[in-house]
């Protein structure tokens, strides 16, 4: 490589409506947009960072949380460094799929990469409908290397987000 010592992908999943491309979008412009239009596919980003001195790019695919749209999931999940799993802490209903997301994306990925839950939308505290302390249990439950909750419209812990599994990933490879 070049002037970057690596390149990861990481894989956006998760229910529709739960704020994946807000997340995405401020986290890359720091602009919060509550006009975006509904994925319809995936989409991809490409993101340049460094940690610990270490120059990295993650390229982001955000999936489209429908239905109809789940049958992407397993040709964009393979080659994968890494995931997140992302719901609405005031839907508790975006929840209820967590078993067949994660199925469907740890199908398709090499064994033991990172995966974080996000839990978004937090701004709506006042709104919230699952608690902290389940949602921790949950993440606990199915493995997963962490969880985060946070708001794209104030950008409350995104940063945090990215740079936690950024970190996850290159850990796993042995880059940090």
């Amino acid at each position: 490589m070049t002037d970057r010592e690596g390149a990861f992908k990481l894989c956006i999943f998760g229910d529709g409506g739960v704020g994946k491309t807000t997340l995405v979008n401020r986290y890359l412009t720091k602009v919060f947009d509550e006009d975006i239009k509904m994925t319809v596919g995936a989409d991809f980003y490409v993101k340049e960072l460094e940690i610990d001195g270490k120059k990295v790019v993650i390229r982001i695919w955000d999936f489209g949380g429908e239905q109809r749209f789940k049958v992407l999931l397993p040709s964009f999940a393979k080659g994968a460094d890494g995931g997140i799993f992302m719901f609405d802490i005031t839907r508790y209903t975006s929840l209820k799929n967590i078993d067949e997301w994660l199925s469907i994306f740890e199908k398709n990925v090499r064994e033991e990469i990172p995966i974080i839950m996000v839990g978004g939308k937090l701004d709506l505290q006042d709104k919230r409908s699952v608690e902290t302390e389940d949602a921790v249990e949950l993440s606990k439950e199915y493995k997963l290397q962490g969880y985060f909750e946070c708001s794209s419209k104030t950008g409350y812990r995104v940063e945090d987000v990215f740079e936690s599994v950024t970190r996850k990933m290159m850990e796993s490879t042995g880059l940090l």
